[in-house]
């Protein structure tokens, strides 16, 4: 059986993949993690808030989100150590007064629309931990992990290999 993936179909019950004339098929809405859930700072947070945020969560990047809720790009921890180091007699004191927004981002993580294919999906996560995902509109409304990805193929693989049980 060809294993081929677009976003035409959901997953079955549990995630299953179905099978629609021999071709596999998933929608990446599957692996979303909701706003919500998300941890994402606004552009008009400061650098020593995006720092503390961070530390807190333990996370070396996070969703950017301007004020009409739509992405605006990931920040990343080697960002605000370059913020550091290109602005001289900036001390962690004064991180207060630089917003998110001032700060130069040194990849540019892209998104993928939520009706977008699985075979999208998987080119950004090659290189990104996570996917932002958008609307028609560019609104962040979660993020696809890579994590979640390789488990799940990983799963489905275990099944194939057990004879689907």
């Amino acid at each position: 059986m060809y294993i081929g993936l677009n976003q035409y179909a959901a997953p079955g019950a549990g995630g299953k993949l179905r099978s629609r004339k021999g071709v596999i098929t998933i929608n990446i809405a599957f692996f979303l993690i909701p706003k919500k859930e998300v941890v994402y700072l606004p552009l008009t947070c400061t650098m020593r808030q995006a720092i503390e945020r961070m530390e807190y969560h333990r996370y070396s990047a996070v969703p950017l989100i301007d004020g009409d809720g739509k992405y605006a790009g990931t920040l990343t921890e080697g960002d605000l150590l370059w913020k550091m180091k290109n602005t001289p007699g900036l001390s962690f004191a004064d991180t207060d007064k630089i917003l998110v927004a001032d700060i130069p981002r040194r990849v540019e993580n892209a998104p993928v629309r939520i009706e977008a294919t699985i075979d999208s999906l998987l080119s950004l996560a090659v290189t990104q931990n996570f996917v932002p995902v958008v609307d028609d509109h560019g609104v962040f409304i979660g993020i696809i992990r890579r994590r979640e990805i390789i488990e799940y193929f990983a799963a489905q693989l275990a099944k194939l290999k057990s004879g689907g049980k």
